[in-house]
């Protein structure tokens, strides 16, 4: 690959729309080629190519390039407990993981390219309980640190996403200044990217942009469940 082609091209949203139209094993084990070729390996090479610079902005965010246990999500998906049985994901996830997060329920972050909508998110998606009380106990705490972090995430093409209880969580009070803040059930940062972005050579050095400013909100987070970022 020269160092004006991107790592991904059109081949990408070809295999994901002819993916859902096709959502079968037969399907995908004739075109297991085409997804290896046009998927795979170049989202292992997004993963090397971000690694680097991720690794200057945190020592303790991972990039993996390897298939079981790696950034890379699993096509196949987990089909026991949902009512659509399609085997495959028609998305590619990648996700840069803390080193910690087989441990603990940790925040990271997370790109997202599909025909339908590209993201990237960064945070802490649907945390568990003892996950959520930390964030809420740090923005009780810290109030004036959370609210830089999250303001920062809500402006230029940023949004902060995810429900929120309808009424307080148990022990807090309705009245307490922070508590929309305090009903939220994720604390995640995303922007939307058009599609063509996976395209263009810059596109690691875009995501590595994306993870440093959102690293007051990833400093925040981790800090509040006892991690480094």
């Amino acid at each position: 690959m020269s160092n004006d082609e991107g790592i991904f091209g059109p081949e990408l949203y070809e295999f994901l729309e002819e993916l859902e139209a096709n959502n079968t094993r037969e399907w995908f084990d004739v075109n297991r080629e085409r997804y290896e070729e046009d998927v795979r390996e170049p989202a292992f090479d997004l993963v090397r190519a971000v690694r680097p610079m991720l690794e200057e902005i945190s020592l303790h965010m991972t990039a993996r390039d390897r298939k079981v246990g790696g950034s890379l999500m699993r096509v196949f998906r987990d089909t026991r407990f949902s009512a659509d049985k399609t085997p495959y994901k028609t998305n590619v996830g990648i996700q840069f993981r803390h080193v910690r997060a087989n441990d603990v329920h940790a925040p990271g972050y997370y790109v997202h390219l599909a025909v339908d909508s590209c993201f990237f998110g960064a945070g802490s998606w649907m945390p568990d309980r003892e996950a959520l009380a930390g964030y809420r106990a740090a923005i009780d705490d810290h109030p004036d640190v959370w609210t830089l972090a999250r303001d920062r995430c809500q402006t230029d093409g940023w949004r902060m996403e995810g429900d929120r209880l309808k009424r307080a969580p148990r022990d807090w009070s309705i009245d307490h200044p922070m508590i929309e803040d305090l009903k939220r059930k994720s604390f995640i940062a995303v922007r939307d990217f058009d599609h063509s972005k996976a395209f263009d050579p810059a596109f690691p050095s875009q995501i590595a942009d994306w993870c440093r400013e959102t690293r007051p909100l990833m400093t925040f987070l981790c800090g509040a469940v006892g991690l480094d970022f």
